[in-house]
């Protein structure tokens, strides 16, 4: 699927001849070798637009289902990309006020939060508190949601074309509960935070690619710069994720 999408775009706005040169199927999967040829331009076959249409026409009919920590975490962001109020926010740390009507929870309780963006299925920013630094749950996606957008050291900042392109999901974290094994990791349930000195890495659980505790613990000692066979502090954590 990949190698298409990476032809189609390399092939986009362009005319061409396909001849199929073999082709074989003797175990049910199909292996063919087609030899494309460019033969110069056709407007009409405009992969990219159609391909960035459909996407933000995914992300269109998923807005209603979204909850108020997403819609909290969107508004956040389209609010600082696209009214200017990045000099204003880092002249007062503010970026916009509390909205009115969100449930209880989100103004009464503290708790550490991660902003998650993904753009056509890749991470696109990720940032997060592991404890709580705002005053209530709300306060904490406003400012994290800011920095997934703009100051996640891994990406560029997120530019206003991509806005209606992009899915954002909200990692609400529980207590840190210190282990003494791996054995007490479940990769689909349990975040990890591996600790050794002061450096300290974390994994969300449920990640997409991620199945074994094996595989948790090296992305987080990695995220560190804590080696393979550096001894390190376990704790372990849940979290409640929002789409």
């Amino acid at each position: 699927h990949c190698s298409f999408t990476i032809m189609a775009g390399a092939l986009d706005k362009t005319k061409v001849e396909a001849e199929r040169l073999s082709y074989e199927g003797p175990f049910g999967v199909g292996y063919g070798i087609c030899c494309y040829k460019v033969c110069g331009e056709d407007r009409e076959r405009d992969f990219k637009a159609r391909y960035e249409q459909a996407e933000r026409s995914k992300i269109a009919g998923g807005l209603e289902l979204e909850d108020a920590y997403v819609r909290l975490a969107r508004k956040t962001i389209e609010d600082y990309i696209l009214t200017g109020r990045i000099e204003k926010y880092v002249r007062t740390g503010k970026i916009i006020s509390l909205p009115e009507k969100l449930p209880e929870e989100m103004y009464l309780k503290k708790a550490g939060v991660f902003v998650s963006i993904k753009k056509e299925g890749s991470l696109r920013g990720c940032i997060g508190t592991l404890s709580a630094t705002r005053p209530s749950i709300a306060e904490e996606i406003i400012h994290n949601a800011v920095s997934a957008s703009s100051n996640d050291p891994r990406f560029a900042p997120v530019e206003p074309a991509e806005l209606d392109m992009l899915s954002i999901s909200v990692d609400v974290l529980g207590d840190m509960e210190k282990i003494d094994s791996p054995a007490l990791l479940d990769v689909k349930k349990y975040g990890v935070v591996v600790t050794k000195g002061r450096r300290r890495g974390l994994l969300l659980p449920n990640l997409e690619g991620v199945d074994t505790v094996e595989e948790q613990l090296a992305i987080a000692r990695r995220k560190a710069g804590i080696g393979e066979r550096e001894s390190v502090e376990l704790e372990r954590f849940e979290v409640i994720r929002h789409f």
